[in-house]
């Protein structure tokens, strides 16, 4: 059975015309609207006019060759797949094209299977750069400023720098704490400049072992040193004509700070165990949470590197310096978290939410993005509740915050049964006690499988474990 290609427009380039007729009619057959053309001069007219997915194209040709129409087509439009038709004697010019940006090539008398899965693949091609264009612009269109969330004047300042500095091509040093949204910054940068278009490319230099970090920046040679069975790219190359994001730059080796200031002097760098100069064009953003300049003074960090880098300086703002973004954010992440987890909570409640106003956020969104995951997946009403909340956030009014509650581990009073909740306590702590025994009788039903546990109580599998290291069942 013939797979059906993609509906399209194809170009069928022979001053052959038994070849052109018999061309056009297996494509129509195969779904794909069909033009042709007697010659280069015709073909080039008819690609301005449609501009269509895929070429099929003799090389050898009246008035015009095949070689010339592709350059003519590759300056009007370098995504189209050219597949060029040749004589044998002629293979060598067609793999010289091919370098040159044609797709591929068939050798006359071809094989028609051969055709149409080369045409299937061109439009394949076609169609995943189609959707990788798309998902980019969607994801520039996320990281726009004015869709960051914020109500802080301070963070509305950063915002507008932010769009400042992106249309430069400066070198930018990002600081702050941990957890404020260091690269979120670089990736607004990055996705309102004018290289968005290209890869943004993002390294934790601290999570490299120090031995790999050359390698990870620049690259290596084929037995460059064991393990090396091949060239690799590194993240510079991966960049080229985008931005790279070095994140905790300061935690870079002295050897390694030499090379980097290197690079961006003199924009080129040699792969490692290699010799041949390789040329960049990338935009480079540092982030750390450490302070350079006292680096600098105790002779940690390069000072020249520190100037190089230091060109524009942006620094994060604490989310305790930010409290009228922390009712949105918590809001925000209450709403992603319930419909990840389908559980229904309709909002915080007034006591949980002084909890959270109250409370300092070392660890900044993170920290708050993950109480208010834990927090959703822990609510047993419509609405979070204080005892949701982490137990350093929800700790009682005055500061008690992780002191246990009387008669949490005591058994119910009376001899209650295992139906009904045991007595003791306020009722948020009688329904905390029931829930871990109907969760561990679940489990004990179901011989301690946690997915077939999960669905016996009609949460997900997530939320189980949740549950199961809140009360500590194993």
């Amino acid at each position: 059975m013939t797979t059906r290609l993609p509906a399209a427009t194809a170009l069928v380039v022979d001053d052959d015309e038994g070849i052109r007729q018999m061309l056009a009619a297996v494509l129509t057959r195969e779904g794909l609207a069909v033009a042709t053309a007697a010659d280069g001069v015709e073909a080039v007219a008819a690609f301005a006019a449609q501009r269509p997915a895929v070429v099929l194209m003799d090389i050898r040709m009246p008035r015009m060759s095949g070689l010339q129409a592709l350059a003519e087509i590759r300056r009007l439009d370098r995504s189209t797949a050219v597949i060029l038709m040749t004589a044998f004697a002629e293979v060598g010019t067609a793999v010289q094209a091919i370098r040159d940006g044609a797709f591929d090539y068939v050798i006359k008398p071809f094989d028609i299977a051969e055709i149409l899965l080369l045409v299937g693949r061109a439009l394949q091609m076609r169609t995943m750069r189609d959707d990788i264009a798309a998902l980019h612009r969607e994801l520039s269109s996320s990281y726009r400023t004015d869709r960051i969330l914020t109500a802080s004047p301070r963070m509305a300042e950063l915002l507008q720098t932010i769009a400042k500095v992106a249309k430069s091509t400066a070198t930018v040093l990002v600081t702050g704490e941990s957890g404020t949204g260091k690269e979120l910054v670089a990736a607004a940068i990055h996705y309102n400049s004018p290289r968005s278009a290209g890869p943004f490319v993002k390294v934790n230099c601290a999570a490299v072992p120090e031995g790999l970090l050359e390698s990870e920046f620049f690259g290596h040679e084929k037995g460059a040193f064991t393990g090396a069975q091949a060239r690799r790219r590194g993240r510079f190359e991966q960049a080229e004509h985008g931005t790279l994001f070095l994140d905790e730059i300061g935690d870079i080796s002295p050897g390694l700070q030499v090379k980097l200031l290197r690079v961006l002097q003199e924009r080129e760098f040699e792969r490692v165990g290699g010799t041949e100069l390789v040329r960049t064009d990338v935009r480079v953003i540092v982030a750390t949470n450490r302070n350079l300049e006292e680096m600098v003074r105790q002779g940690l960090f390069r000072q020249d590197l520190y100037f190089r880098l230091n060109v524009v300086t942006l620094r994060t703002v604490p989310l305790r310096e930010r409290p009228e973004d922390v009712r949105l954010l918590a809001s925000h992440f209450l709403q992603r978290f319930a419909a990840e987890n389908r559980i229904e909570v309709a909002g915080i409640d007034e006591q949980a939410m002084e909890r959270l106003l109250a409370y300092r956020w070392p660890g900044n969104i993170r920290e708050l993005s993950n109480a208010m995951e834990r927090a959703v997946v822990m609510s047993t009403g419509t609405m979070i509740v204080a005892e949701d909340l982490p137990e350093q956030i929800a700790g009682a009014p005055g500061g008690a915050g992780g002191k246990e509650r009387d008669g949490d581990d005591a058994e119910p009073a009376g001899g209650a049964s295992a139906d009904t909740p045991p007595a003791g306590g306020g009722l948020r702590e009688q329904v905390s006690r029931f829930e871990a025994r109907v969760v561990a009788e679940a489990l004990a039903r179901n011989d301690g499988n946690r997915m077939r546990t999960a669905q016996d109580l009609g949460i997900s599998r997530r939320s189980l474990l949740y549950k199961l290291q809140e009360y500590g069942i194993s």
